[in-house]
């Protein structure tokens, strides 16, 4: 059974890290994990970071919720999270993974795994 996770990722393009905050992060990678592996690996250019401040903090929320259900977002990792972000996460039924620094790819598969 696989599942999708999505991570926030910083540094230039090429090579990425996980990290960062989730509700400001420029870029966002959804990958699918299966077997312990990475079977599919997709990057948006989702910039959080300039929606934060547009608008209300509730239509900065509805616009990750729509992300996350669009790609169908079962785990996130990130670096840090905030509080209103975590109790949303943990209404949709999504598991949070904070801390998470590196390798996406390992964060990844380690996040699909824990």
């Amino acid at each position: 059974m696989s599942t999708v996770v999505a991570l926030s990722l910083v540094g230039p393009a090429q090579p990425a890290e996980v990290g960062g905050g989730w509700g400001r992060a420029q870029r966002v990678a959804i990958a699918t994990v299966d077997g312990g592996a990475v079977t599919d690996w997709v990057e948006h250019d989702v910039r959080w970071d300039l929606a934060h401040d547009e608008g209300t903090e509730g239509s900065h929320h509805a616009r990750v919720v729509r992300f996350l259900r669009e790609n169908g977002v079962q785990v996130v990792a990130t670096g840090h999270m905030g509080p209103p972000m975590q109790r949303m996460l943990g209404t949709m039924g999504i598991r949070a993974v904070t801390s998470a620094s590196g390798d996406p790819r390992a964060v990844a598969v380690a996040a699909a795994e824990a």
